[in-house]
């Protein structure tokens, strides 16, 4: 319910939305920091995703790691990957679509960049544009001195960035087709239909009418959207496979209500969600809402009557629990959240959820013992800063110094406060850290110098 995994929560830094957006923390990778991308981790939208994505991924012969799947909080229409088979699905993607077999277009079309090994060949094409970039400026420069004329030099630069610039289009443009028949051959493969994709172009173009946005072939790297819906008509004709309502629809219902409602107001969420819904879906959506505004009876009421339902859903348990937690009833949230846990006991979110709810009710050594080996398993799992800060919180109440310095630390370098990192492991040193930590230790300083060299 927090954050995200080594390989990725090293280079990133939480952000909160306020304590009453608990189990959607917002994220921001330092690749990311120049673009201004919030990361949204989510225990219910990541399964849903990684449960759509898994077989397309497979039909492709691609490794999914299920620590590199990325929700990000943008309300366009959008989806990317990157290095490392990373795979960013905007919300604005899963709030617009209207089915999972639409979402299940988008994630096919991103594996087929990954499976077509697209993101290495934009690389190099990219560092081509720079290197051709250079040398077009040096050919300015030499052309102004021997014409002694600046008009001339700009032509120079101009004609060759121009000219390549509109390869490097053309190219990506061929990439984008290129990923729309991988789409098609991954969708048919998983006995999936096409129309969602279909469905999918049709509501970009729609979006794109709406924004008065007028499409051109020049300076684009994507296939015009009327050229990609003619290609998407063509392919629901010739492939028969069809789109059963499927239990990932109702997973897909859900999520999208939960994310609507977590990201708009709570007047938005009822417009959307009124009275008269009476599916999981709206109720979920509606409980969620009177939480914001703080109606916590008709919230609690909402659940309830959801838990009576599906009494074996982990995520009905991880809100109330929410509501309990930020409503100062800590045994109580600690009971739903142990409850959630039992149903889902690999979430490493939902370890920490319980792990904070056990160290906000004073608990005993035992207890605390106990944090700390649910926290080294979550942190095995998903090594995130806020793992690290409660670990650190809970050695400290067990007055293991060295321990907590170090966790103190771990923490530090995900919010990149490096100097004060360091300062940290100064002090567990100072503790006296068995051999293991040591270890630990030096690991992590030449890990931070490294860092701090680039």
């Amino acid at each position: 319910m927090v954050e995200k995994t080594d390989k990725r929560i090293k280079k990133r830094k939480i952000k909160w939305i306020g304590s009453i957006l608990l189990p959607i923390a917002l994220l921001m990778s330092s690749s990311a920091w120049a673009t201004g991308l919030r990361l949204i981790s989510d225990e219910e939208t990541e399964q849903m995703l990684r449960e759509i994505a898994a077989p397309l991924f497979g039909a492709a012969g691609v490794k999914l790691n299920p620590n590199e799947l990325f929700v990000v909080d943008d309300k366009s229409l959008n989806a990317f990957v990157a290095d490392g088979n990373a795979l960013f699905v905007h919300t604005g993607t899963i709030m617009n679509a209207g089915s999972a077999n639409e979402l299940a277009g988008v994630i096919a079309h991103e594996t087929g960049h990954i499976a077509g090994g697209h993101i290495l060949r934009q690389k190099l094409k990219a560092k081509a544009l720079q290197d051709v970039s250079l040398v077009s400026v040096l050919a300015a420069g030499t052309a102004a001195v021997l014409s002694g004329n600046a008009d001339v030099a700009m032509a120079a630069m101009i004609g060759s960035q121009s000219s390549l610039l509109t390869n490097y289009t053309r190219y990506r443009t061929e990439e984008e087709r290129s990923a729309d028949e991988a789409a098609l051959k991954l969708l048919e493969a998983t006995k999936q239909s096409p129309k969602g994709m279909l469905a999918f172009m049709k509501r970009i173009a729609q979006h794109q009418r709406l924004q008065g946005i007028e499409e051109t072939p020049y300076f684009r790297t994507h296939p015009i959207t009327s050229e990609r819906i003619s290609f998407f008509e063509r392919a629901v004709k010739s492939i028969k496979n069809e789109d059963a309502h499927s239990p990932m629809q109702n997973k897909f219902e859900r999520v999208k209500a939960k994310l609507f409602a977590y990201l708009n107001s709570p007047q938005q969420t009822f417009q959307k969600y009124p009275e008269t819904d009476v599916s999981v879906a709206g109720k979920y959506a509606r409980a969620i809402a009177y939480f914001k505004l703080l109606k916590l009876q008709q919230a609690q009421k909402l659940l309830d009557e959801l838990i009576t339902l599906e009494p074996n859903n982990p995520y009905f348990h991880e809100m109330k629990g929410q509501i309990f937690m930020e409503t100062g009833k800590i045994k109580e949230a600690k009971q739903e959240y142990r409850k959630a846990l039992e149903i889902l006991p690999s979430s490493a979110l939902l370890q920490m959820s319980y792990a904070q709810a056990v160290m906000e009710d004073t608990p005993n050594k035992n207890e605390a013992q106990k944090v700390v080996t649910l926290l080294n398993k979550a942190i095995i799992k998903h090594p995130t800063g806020f793992a690290w800060l409660l670990l650190a919180r809970t050695y400290g109440y067990l007055n293991l110094l060295a321990e907590a310095n170090y966790a103190s630390a771990e923490y530090s370098v995900r919010i990149g406060a490096l100097d004060t990192a360091l300062e940290q492991l100064k002090v567990a040193k100072k503790a006296k850290p068995n051999q293991r930590l040591a270890l630990k230790i030096d690991d992590l300083e030449h890990k931070i110098d490294t860092m701090q060299k680039k």
